[in-house]
């Protein structure tokens, strides 16, 4: 049984990262093998738009030729694939986005009786990392659900989702421009909740190693 955790955040070491490791572990806890993906290590672009999956003699498998067609493979042939995103401006990372594109696009092969080409079902998960607080996703989620559907449709199993709000964003708050936020509460924060998201992670990484066992 393998479990890829893929990074969409160029900080190796941050709170996405840091979130996914700790959903490997939970993978790993229950018989899991795992692999950590780290997607600005990669030289890749998002969909060029070149069509070649959408031939009807075609493989329906991206044809682009970069760092990313392993990892492709990868997920095609995985039992479970956790999707780390940092949200920038509402939105998902370029990283990501890219990444995404270039997964489900291929699989989507405009057939309303059969929209996917997907061989089987594939477990996912999406883990947010975001400077917002709780009360203010609401507006985040206009860009966000629309992904979870897509691969939901492609993948035959709903998404399970992590939000990570209000994440500790400067090594040192002094020594950049903060005004916005109050350090006192985004510590607090740190030091209470994240480690509560961190156990969240853990077991979110237990829940789709297990569901693929059954």
């Amino acid at each position: 049984m393998k479990i890829l955790a893929i990074n969409g955040s160029p900080r190796k070491n941050g709170n996405t990262a840091t979130l996914l490791k700790k959903a490997m572990e939970g993978a790993v806890s229950v018989g899991a093998e795992t692999e950590f993906i780290q997607l600005s290590d990669l030289n890749f672009k998002g969909c060029m738009s070149c069509f070649a999956c959408k031939l009807i003699a075609g493989q329906h498998r991206c044809a682009w030729n970069d760092d990313l067609k392993p990892v492709l493979e990868k997920i095609e042939h995985a039992d479970g694939v956790i999707f780390g995103a940092p949200i920038y401006f509402m939105h998902i990372s370029a990283l990501m986005a890219g990444c995404l594109e270039r997964v489900i696009f291929p699989y989507y092969i405009y057939n309303n009786e059969k929209p996917s080409v997907f061989p089987g079902k594939l477990p996912t998960a999406f883990i947010y990392t975001m400077n917002a607080k709780k009360e203010q996703i609401e507006p985040y989620l206009a860009g966000l659900n629309p992904i979870e559907r897509f691969c939901q449709a492609m993948f035959r199993v709903k998404p399970r989702v992590l939000y990570s709000y209000d994440t500790w964003q400067y090594p040192d708050y002094a020594k950049y421009e903060h005004a916005r936020f109050n350090v006192d509460d985004k510590k607090k924060q740190r030091e209470e909740v994240f480690p509560q998201d961190c156990v969240a992670a853990y077991e979110l990484g237990k829940k789709i190693a297990l569901k693929e066992k059954k």
